[in-house]
Order: structure tokens, then C-alpha cells, then sequence
């Protein structure tokens, strides 16, 4: 296990990230931060909390629940009613862009109503995809082989991303 980002270096590109979506969305009066179950969820508040502190935007961070394995075989939930999405400026966050299904499917979820702009977001963009998607904001843009894969844990005081 090679560890490819630190506690500290999360924290930096957490911190840069919420810059760069703040210089992005000044004009958005209300944004909503979808983060994906698990540490997707997890980052979003952390940009959330990032933002509200450095702005007067309104920020609504949701869950996205799907099932990571297959994502076509259980419906895709949000903690919020789909309805308060209604032209909305969307964040999908999530911790690694990998292949791009996860994010794939739950972009999905999205373009089933009407909404104002969605922009993806990742802490590790690895550069092999399956499915055409990108991340709009990345915090590390990695190469890597197609048999390894980044794995991020976020603790207190001890967050680490690493190359399995």
C-alpha cells in the first residue's frame, strides 16, 4: 500500500476544492451538495461546512444512496425530496473517481428533473474510465495502472488516501 495523500494533504485539497467551487458558483444564492453514500457523503459536508463559513450562499448537502456494486440493481435515494431539486445548481461529490459507474448512475438520477447546472466533484481523479464521465472539480488527477486502485479513509486527525 502506497500511501498517495496524507491527512494533511487531504485537508489542503478538501480546502481548495471548496475555494474553487465558491470562485465557481459566487453568483448561486442556493447550491446543493449531493455527496455519495459513504465517504462521498463525507466530503461533501466538509466542503459544506468550507463554504457556508466563507460565503452567504445557502448550502443543502444530501445523501445519495446507491449501491456501489451493481447501481442498475436497486433504485437510487436521496435524502432529500427529488422535488427540492427542481432547478437546482448540483454537486456530485465523491471521494474517487474510478471507473466512473458510481458517478455515473447517480448523475442519472439527476437528469430525471429539470435542473439548473450539475458539476461533479472528486478528491482523487484516477484516469481510467468505463463510462464517459468527468470530474469538474479534482483535488489529485492520478495515473494509474488498471489493476490498482486508490482507497481513501477519512478519520479524525488521520485521513489517508493510498494505491492498493
Amino acid at each position: 500500500m502506497n500511501t498517495i495523500l496524507d491527512h494533511t494533504a487531504i485537508e489542503q485539497k478538501i480546502n481548495r476544492l471548496a475555494f474553487e467551487i465558491l470562485e465557481n458558483t459566487f453568483e448561486e444564492p442556493v447550491i446543493f451538495i449531493g455527496g455519495i453514500c459513504g465517504n462521498g457523503f463525507q466530503m461533501a459536508n466538509a466542503l459544506a461546512s468550507i463554504i457556508q463559513a466563507n460565503s452567504d450562499q445557502t448550502i443543502h448537502v444530501f445523501e445519495i444512496i446507491v449501491n456501489k456494486e451493481e447501481p442498475w440493481k436497486d433504485p437510487i435515494e436521496l435524502s432529500i425530496p427529488d422535488s427540492d431539486l427542481k432547478n437546482a445548481y448540483i454537486l456530485l461529490v465523491d471521494d474517487v473517481l474510478n471507473s466512473g459507474k458510481t458517478m455515473q448512475y447517480s448523475l442519472i438520477k439527476f437528469l430525471e428533473r429539470a435542473t439548473k447546472s450539475i458539476k461533479t466533484v472528486a478528491l482523487v481523479d484516477r484516469t481510467h474510465r468505463r463510462y464517459p464521465i468527468k470530474a469538474d472539480f479534482v483535488g489529485l488527477s492520478l495515473s494509474t495502472t488498471l489493476k490498482e486502485r486508490v482507497e481513501v479513509e477519512f478519520k479524525d486527525n488521520n485521513s489517508r488516501a493510498y494505491l492498493v
